[in-house]
């Protein structure tokens, strides 16, 4: 039924910071960028901001892990863009280390280096 992480949208209030903030921490430029959403292509997969805040509640939300070659370098990366600590760099077994940010906009951003996981098929 699942085929894998395609989307993670993120709500902001201010889309235009948000898109410069996730400029800078992704250094690329959104492929898609209208006043009502703006869509980054992250290695195949979208992080999308979204301006309507209607029965948001700021931050509350599952937390997508976005794969990094480097989590303790992405992780002061991130704090370093402003982004403050959620939970710190922390090893879970198997050499795979997650930490959490939240953004300026109060979205918790996950950060996974796994070097067990590979794309099959691309897909």
């Amino acid at each position: 039924m699942f085929q894998g992480l395609r989307t993670v949208i993120y709500h902001v209030e201010d889309l235009q910071k948000a898109k410069e903030w996730y400029s800078k921490a992704l250094k690329i430029k959104p492929y898609f960028d209208k006043p009502f959403y703006v869509g980054f292509n992250v290695g195949g997969y979208e992080l999308g901001l979204d301006p309507d805040m209607g029965g948001v509640k700021q931050g509350n939300a599952g937390v997508a892990y976005w794969g990094v070659p480097d989590a303790k370098a992405a992780f002061k990366k991130l704090v370093e863009l402003g982004a403050k600590s959620h939970s710190a760099v922390q090893e879970v077994g198997d050499d795979i280390r997650v930490a959490t940010v939240t953004d300026p906009f109060g979205n918790v951003l996950g950060i996974i280096e796994n070097p067990h996981f590979a794309l099959k098929n691309g897909r």
